[in-house]
């Protein structure tokens, strides 16, 4: 973890504030487009938000945060209680939606789905590629950094919101696009279902906010043996993996609990794990806050 202050907490839209982190200890962890953090909070939640600042400022972390009425205590507590002088934890920063190298890119961002798209903007801009900016939102009053990005990038801006626009045409976005260009899409479920329609999969790259809904076989109960603890713990039909472990006494970080942030990632070297998550985990490793063992037995690095 890193010690970080809070320097500023700013309105940057209607139930949006924008916060700068300032590292404590010195320069915080370098990051790369895509990235986010880990958020430990005063009220004992962890919540991930991705980074929307400047990467090459390796003092400050910039995040921005939707109060969302249906929280569960993260946004809420951000909105209504976060000050300035606030010391917090945040993890190092972790990257599943990396920008890939690209000719031509066309960023697709609903919402609060902007900030992991603005340093991907930037950074495309910089390595001299054809880049744009979709951004859609409810109305201008609701879209952070909207001012800033109109003045930093001009043209290859486009402001979408629907009250005055309607629903975005991603038919004749996908159509305007060359074979060489990738996609890279954030924000509510509905935008992320319409860009899966109409744009290649293997061009398309998405960030979700929630998990996607999907059907599994039921439940079956499993062993854990954590290798270096030498210990077993058991999950039931009704647990989750990341609730079992973390009531037998080990600290396993968690934020979203969907499978969407990768927090809750641990190291897997014999079973067959049943990958529930929406992030694609790696040869060898799995998100336990959602997955589960299609082998009576699974064993961890733990």
């Amino acid at each position: 973890m890193q010690r970080t202050i809070v320097e500023t907490v700013e309105p940057v839209a209607e139930g949006v504030v924008s916060l700068l982190l300032r590292g404590v200890d010195g320069p915080l962890a370098p990051w790369e487009p895509g990235a986010h953090i880990d958020l430990v909070l005063p009220n004992w939640l962890t919540r991930t938000y991705s980074l929307c600042g400047d990467q090459d400022d390796h003092d400050t972390y910039q995040i921005a945060v939707r109060h969302d009425p249906l929280s569960r205590g993260g946004s809420e507590y951000i909105h209504l209680f976060l000050r300035k002088g606030r010391t917090l934890d945040v993890s190092l920063p972790r990257n599943n939606f990396p920008l890939l190298p690209a000719p031509e890119y066309l960023f697709l961002a609903g919402g609060i789905g902007i900030t992991p798209l603005m340093p991907m903007l930037n950074a495309a801009v910089e390595s001299g590629a054809t880049a744009s900016l979709l951004y859609a939102g409810r109305s201008l009053a609701t879209m952070p950094f909207v001012n800033e990005l109109q003045s930093g990038y001009g043209r290859r801006v486009r402001i979408h919101s629907r009250d005055t626009y309607g629903t975005p045409d991603l038919t004749a976005e996908a159509a305007a696009l060359s074979a060489e260009a990738l996609v890279y899409c954030c924000g509510p479920t509905a935008m992320l279902d319409a860009a899966e329609a109409v744009f290649p999969a293997e061009r398309l790259h998405v960030e979700r906010f929630r998990s996607t809904v999907r059907e599994f076989a039921p439940n079956a109960a499993f062993e854990v043996n954590c290798a270096r603890s030498a210990r077993t713990v058991h999950v039931g039909e009704e647990d989750s993996m990341l609730d079992a472990l973390n009531h037998a006494g080990f600290r396993i970080p968690s934020g979203c609990r969907e499978g969407v942030c990768g927090s809750c990632e641990i190291i897997v070297t014999d079973g067959e794990p049943e990958h529930r998550d929406d992030i694609g985990a790696s040869l060898g490793r799995m998100y336990c806050c959602v997955s589960r063992s299609l082998s009576p037995t699974l064993t961890i690095d733990l």
